[in-house]
């Protein structure tokens, strides 16, 4: 996918670095952000659950990123996952990176037959993309309105959901 001059595609292992530059600038200022998203990333990608990730690209620099991993419903409903952490670098932010990049990765996921995707973000952001707080999935401690999902397919469900461990890093 290609958004002006950026190119959207999987990460490969020489972006490793770049990735994780990228990552740290996006949240170096950001108030709700213990500067941990790199190191989530690298333990979502050392336990072998980085499902989905991708970068976008401009002029041969990786400039964004995208992570999705899968998450655990506490009715056992299978095929969810997390969005998380999308970061684009400060110079290229409000652009429209960010939304390729997480556009591009639910089409994955759609094509993936994945059941649906939850995110706990600004809901004035994430809304325009169909996520929206449900009474039925929650992430306790947080706040039901920070807390969102999109249903892929017809199928409900309910319960707490948990990240994987890797989120968990301090």
């Amino acid at each position: 996918m290609d958004v002006g001059a950026v190119h959207i595609r999987d990460e490969c292992a020489d972006d490793i670095g770049a990735i994780r530059c990228v990552v740290v600038d996006a949240f170096a200022d950001h108030p709700h952000s213990q500067q941990t998203e790199h190191c989530i990333i690298d333990a979502l990608r050392a336990a072998g659950v980085l499902s989905l990730s991708l970068v976008a690209e401009s002029d041969g620099a990786v400039v964004g990123h995208v992570a999705f991993s899968p998450v655990s419903i506490g009715d056992g409903s299978p095929g969810w996952y997390g969005l998380g952490p999308v970061a684009v670098t400060p110079a290229q932010q409000r652009r429209g990176i960010g939304r390729a990049l997480i556009e591009a990765g639910l089409a994955r996921l759609r094509g993936l037959g994945a059941a649906g995707c939850v995110v706990v973000g600004d809901p004035g952001y994430y809304g325009r993309f169909g996520f929206v707080a449900s009474a039925d999935l929650r992430y306790p401690g947080l706040p039901p309105e920070y807390f969102m999902a999109l249903s892929l397919t017809a199928a409900p469900a309910r319960g707490d959901v948990a990240y994987h461990a890797a989120f968990d890093v301090a």
